[in-house]
């Protein structure tokens, strides 16, 4: 394996899992962390699934960056992405997006 199509690989596979883990991230906020800030007034576990979600959101555009860049990724599939990324339940489908 070359070392081009290696690096690709690996990024690829970080795509996928980044995008999984920002996807249960983003469930966590929606299902878990905001019912308990409005219904318990617990604000505090938003602040910290944010954080962590925002930064999750982060990476995961900086390895849809990178597919475009090294692995050739199209820029129609790119924003399909980055739209599923928004949706609930979203980035469990980027693997369809290859």
């Amino acid at each position: 394996m070359s070392e081009k199509s290696s690096l690709s690989a690996n990024i690829i596979r970080a795509f996928l899992i980044i995008g999984k883990i920002e996807g249960y991230s983003y469930l966590f906020l929606l299902f878990v962390a905001m019912p308990v800030k409005y219904i318990l007034h617990k604000p505090e576990i938003v602040k910290i699934g944010g954080t962590i979600h925002g930064v999750l959101f982060v990476a995961f555009v900086a390895t849809i960056l990178a597919m475009i860049i090294q692995v050739g990724m199209t820029l129609r599939k790119a924003m399909l992405a980055f739209v599923l990324s928004l949706i609930p339940f979203g980035t469990f489908y980027l693997k369809k997006t290859l």
